[in-house]
């Protein structure tokens, strides 16, 4: 932590500032992605329009429907974009505050963050989401068409991907915990029943209520589980052994 102090109008002046250049990147990345929100939105439909049966296509029900569902793509478009500017910006503005120790924790915390929310929502895109649609349209019968609409499945596919990325940050989360020293790697293990209960519930709580959906949330969370065990034997916190305790006692004693 630095020792010069600022004063208190000094850190709100620096963060407008922040703000500002924050904000002013999100913009470029919309002005950027709204060149090219339909070629986006149609990369985030792919696995619909693999789905559909023959001739079949998205809509849109209202006259301004389609244009401001190319203008929220073009948003989260700009903001995916811009994410690493303002991440930057954040670590600027509370780096001088940290501890050189909790310097050296941040950067490898917020790699694997990020690491860990694009595979997440890798796997939506490419596994669950294909697997989920195919399901969910198999209803569709002769006097049935699946004929959905460009803002519900905006809407449906972003919260969906978004759940995944978040859930994948589950090892993060743990990992934490276990270099912090609430949990460890045996106590993870021993817990591992109750553990995939909950995952499944979760699971239950956070997808549409079909059963397909919920296994395909439920499954790359137990193997996570599985791979925060690991990561917490080899980066929790080190708890030393009654053997270790001894010999320090008996070398003071001498």
């Amino acid at each position: 932590m630095d020792e010069k102090k600022l004063p208190l109008t000094a850190h709100l002046q620096e963060l407008r500032t922040r703000l500002i250049a924050s904000f002013i990147a999100i913009g470029i990345g919309f002005v950027v992605c709204y060149t090219f929100s339909q070629t986006l939105f149609n990369i985030l439909a792919k696995p619909l329009f693999k789905i559909l049966p023959q001739g079949g296509s998205l809509i849109f029900t209202s006259v301004a429907e389609a244009f401001f569902t190319y203008m929220k793509v073009a948003f989260i478009g700009g903001l995916i974009l811009a994410s690493p500017f303002v991440l930057y910006q954040i670590w600027a503005f509370v780096a001088p505050g940290l501890y050189r120790h909790e310097k050296r924790y941040v950067i490898p915390l917020l790699l694997g963050g990020s690491f860990f929310f694009l595979l997440g929502i890798l796997f939506g895109y490419f596994i669950a989401l294909p697997i989920g649609f195919k399901f969910l349209l198999s209803y569709a019968a002769d006097l049935i068409k699946p004929m959905p609409s460009m803002k519900e499945y905006l809407s449906f596919s972003i919260k969906f991907l978004l759940a995944f990325g978040l859930v994948f940050e589950f090892p993060v989360i743990l990992v934490i915990l276990a270099r912090i020293g609430i949990i460890d790697a045996k106590m993870m293990a021993r817990q591992r029943k109750y553990a995939i209960l909950l995952i499944f519930i979760f699971a239950a709580v956070i997808t549409p209520p079909d059963l397909i959906s919920q296994v395909i949330m439920a499954v790359p969370l137990m193997g996570l589980y599985e791979l925060s065990i690991l990561l917490a034997k080899v980066f929790g916190k080190k708890t030393k052994t009654s053997s270790e305790i001894d010999s320090k006692e008996g070398i003071k004693k001498k």
